[in-house]
This record gives structure tokens, sequence and C-alpha cells, in this order.
């Protein structure tokens, strides 16, 4: 038996392939197109016999209604996410028999979602891994805020009891979180994706915590901002999200539906380097440069039910540029701009430009640097400011990566 890992850097998630010995696997949390996964089972010839969701995700599209639609993996949720999907309900202590010598167990633990359950992997009753979702995370914990305000608090109350349902289970059991670095999902935490019960009781001040009311007072302070589109997204993947055998093509555009396209409210975005954008864009385009976090910051700029044309060079990835749209739930493609600004400029249409300059000549880096140079302690620390170079981002076809973590 092996657990392989498939990181999504951008959004900050894993997802995991767990490959048994008669020839099956099962997935947990897997992406909306789990392409890599999917590729991963065909080179070891296992068939997909089951798919498990820890909660109702409101960072991407769920992957597992695809999966039972198109390969006929069993579809396994918590039972209080109410999906409308075709699935298997699992409650609390529930266990699901996968074949040569291994179950999953769920484990109730409302805290992260209302829904959420973690799954203990046992062979021959033994632990042998927990997936614990959004609840236990490498360095923290799942953010309580995600359903909204008023529940906030009670759930980080739920939360404080459901990590404690884990303190009977060995120090060195696996843990396999679903969000850890780059996730909105998570409080802030460390950089890992994967580690032990030992070592979280070590050194998770949050696992460690064992006063209710400091642990939700140290807790709700961490929280940051999410993404607007995580209040939608829930709902999304409770309903069903729409089903692809493929990815959706990018239609081309010529200049003049372009034109017709933004005068009609739609949204241009640009999704060359921001040097690039800065030279030469189409007036009133947004600029988000193509990254693993490149459906984030759509997320937080364009809103889902608002028409999309892209700007893309020559070079960039269009089935990335879709996955990571789709990933999120974005799916008004109207299409991209044909051979790009040269086909704009081409056309005689006016373009606007943005001065680009050194993070060095605003003012208020100039005035520390000013301050830095004024000091006169030899021991005083200073730090160097001066020019923010554009560097190139590494191309998304790397960012769903499979390794082996564990050999039983």
């Amino acid at each position: 038996m092996q657990i392989y890992d498939f990181v999504n850097e951008g959004l900050g998630h894993s997802s995991y392939l767990i490959e048994i010995t008669d020839g099956t696997a099962a997935l947990v949390d897997p992406p909306r197109f789990p392409i890599a996964q999917e590729s991963l089972a065909a080179q070891r010839s296992l068939h997909i016999a089951w798919t498990f969701d820890s909660h109702s995700h409101a960072d991407y599209v769920t992957g597992s209604p695809g999966l039972h639609a198109r390969v006929g993996s069993t579809f396994v949720a918590p039972a209080a996410s109410h999906l409308k999907t075709p699935h298997r309900a699992i409650g609390d202590g529930d266990s699901i028999d996968l074949g040569s010598g291994l179950t999953m167990t769920a484990l109730s633990t409302p805290g992260h979602t209302a829904d959420h359950c973690a799954y203990l992997l046992k062979q021959s009753g033994e632990p042998i891994a927990l997936f614990s979702g959004g609840s236990l995370m490498v360095g923290t914990i799942g953010r309580t805020d995600l359903c909204g305000e008023v529940l906030t608090e009670p759930l980080a109350r739920s939360m404080f009891h459901s990590l404690r349902r884990f303190d009977d289970l060995p120090d060195d059991l696996r843990v396999y979180p679903t969000h850890g670095a780059g996730s909105f999902c998570s409080s802030p935490g460390s950089s890992e994706r994967t580690t032990t019960l030992g070592l979280e009781r070590i050194t998770n001040p949050l696992f460690a915590c064992t006063n209710e009311n400091q642990f939700v007072e140290q807790l709700l302070d961490g929280f940051g901002t999410f993404p607007t589109y995580f209040t939608r997204l829930p709902e999304l993947n409770r309903l069903g999200p729409h089903q692809y055998n493929n990815l959706p093509q990018l239609a081309r555009l010529d200049a003049d539906q372009v034109e017709r396209h933004l005068q009609a409210d739609g949204v241009v975005v640009d999704t060359r380097s921001a040097v690039a954008f800065a030279q030469g864009h189409v007036p009133g385009a947004i600029s988000i440069t193509m990254r693993p976090v490149f459906g984030s910051w759509l997320g937080w700029l364009v809103k889902p039910d608002q028409p999309i044309v892209f700007i893309l060079d020559e070079h960039q990835d269009r089935d990335q540029l879709v996955r990571q749209c789709l990933d999120i739930g974005y799916e008004k493609f109207v299409g991209e701009l044909d051979m790009g600004m040269q086909s704009w400029t081409a056309s005689s249409r006016p373009t606007h430009t943005i001065e680009f300059i050194n993070g060095s000549e605003l003012p208020a880096v100039k005035m520390a640097e000013k301050s830095a140079r004024s000091s006169t302690s030899a021991k005083s620390t200073n730090t160097k400011l001066g020019m923010c170079p554009v560097h190139s981002m590494s191309s998304l076809a790397h960012s769903l990566k499979p390794h082996c973590r564990k050999d039983h």
C-alpha cells in the first residue's frame, strides 16, 4: 500500500491517492480535474474505485462527482453535507472496507465546516494514516470563519473538541491534511504538507492548547481575509458542479468582438507579465499575471457571473488558464483576443500604458533608506532597499506533482 500526494501550490490544496494492493485506488479530496491523479492510476494499472470528500469545499470545486460519473468511483461524503449529487453518505464511526485489509473510518470533526469529517485509514485494524482534511494541519488548524460571522466562534469551539478526538491516536501516525501553505482555508502555519501527530503535539500551539477559551481567542486572532468566491463554492459543490469530459477551448476573437465585449460591460483579463501590461494594454483591462496563484487573484478581482475575455502571449498555456478558472467555479469564458495585443494594435485602436518604476523610487522607501543611512549604531541592522525586479513564474505544469509518501 502506498500513499501519493498531489499539491496545487496556487490554492494550497493537497489531494491523495491510496494505492491498494488489489489493483484499485482511493482518492481523498480530489480537484475538479484530477488529471495527474488519473494519469498515475493509469500508469500503475489502478482502477479508482473510491473517492472521498472531507467537507464542503470553499476554495475549489470538487472532482468527486466527475469521477463517479466518468469512471464509476464510489463517491463518499459526510452525511451532514446533504449533497444533491449521487454519493454514499457516511456518518461518525462508519467504516468502509477498501479491500486488502484496509478500512476507512469517518471521524465527525466539525469546526472548519459544520459537516467536516476526518478519515482514519486502518490496515488490519491498526491506524496507519489520518486524512485530516481542514481540521488539523501542519503547524496550525483550519479556519472557522468561512460559514459566516455568526458561526465563526461556535465552530471554533466545535473545532477545539473535534481535535481532542485525535488524542488517543499514536504519535507516529502520519497526518495528511487537505489544506496547507498558500491556502486561505488555514490559519497561518508551516510550509510542510504532511506531518505526524507526535510532531504536531510538540510544535502546533493550537493543537496543544487545552484551554477552550484561550484556544478560541488565539484561533480567531489569526484570521485574515479570503477571496469572495469562497462564499459561493460550498453551495455549488453541494448541488453538484457542471461536469466536463475535457477542458473547454478558448474561442479566438478579433479586435472588433473584444471591443463590443467591453462596450457591453464585459471583463478583459490580461494574463501577460506586469512589464508587458505596463508597456501597453487594452483600455479597461485587468492585469492578473498567469502563475500558480492566478485563480485566487481572479476570485478576488472578478465576479463569477461576469463574462471574461483573456489576453495572453503566444507561449502561455491555455489549458492551465482554463483549468485554474474552472477550479474555482469561473466558467463564463467568451474567449481570447486572437494574436493578443498584436492584433489590437494592428487595428489602430488605442492602448494604455502605466509607468513601471523600481521599488526604491517610492517615497516611503526613500525615507526608509535615508533613515537607515543616518543610523550611527554599529550594531543596528540596516536593510538594503533597492530594485524590485519582476521574476517570471514557473509553469503551472509543475503545480501538481505526485510524491510517494509512505509504503506499507
